[in-house]
């Protein structure tokens, strides 16, 4: 477990610190576009209602909060199944940047009213159009990782021993 909360807090303020410096100390907030290295990096300030790519953002106030309410319950699953399931170290790190990445965009949610995103890539010709932020790497990279590696468990190693695994 604690694994899981090392890294948990290590996504979380990653992706808290990348926003309040990107967003409000370089005043992306104010300046809506910032290009570092284009066309690969550019922050383009971005505020997403909505799940990934903006679906369901043009819903009530109330989509806001069942959102809010669905990040802190898969969270809760997560350390659920921590504790009662993932016995791999890479797989509790996986489960961490899951619960780090939500919880940081929980955050913006509650003060802001949305998600802020401000990292736009684009390569090779093609023009990306959307922005996503470091809670969303989190996000990604644990849910990448836990489908490779979260096989390992105890409920897997219980039936290996019963005989009934395959």
């Amino acid at each position: 477990m604690k694994l899981l909360t090392i890294s948990a807090a290590i996504w979380f303020a990653l992706d808290q610190i990348s926003k309040y410096i990107v967003v409000h100390a370089m005043g992306l907030i104010e300046r809506g576009i910032i290009e570092v290295a284009p066309p690969f990096l550019t922050f383009k300030m971005g505020w997403n209602r909505g799940i990934n790519f903006g679906l369901m953002s043009g819903g009530p106030e109330l989509t806001r909060w069942i959102l809010i309410a669905v990040a802190l319950a898969i969270c809760a699953w997560l350390v659920w199944w921590a504790r009662h399931g993932l016995t791999r170290p890479i797989a509790l790190l996986s489960a961490g940047a899951i619960i780090g990445g939500a919880l940081g965009n929980t955050i913006d949610r509650v003060l802001y009213g949305a998600v802020a995103d401000f990292l736009n890539m684009s390569c090779c010709g093609i023009n990306n159009p959307f922005a996503f932020n470091v809670a969303d790497i989190g996000i990604f990279a644990g849910a990448f990782g836990l489908l490779i590696f979260a096989n390992d468990t105890k409920m897997a190693d219980d039936e290996k021993i019963d005989g009934d695994g395959a």
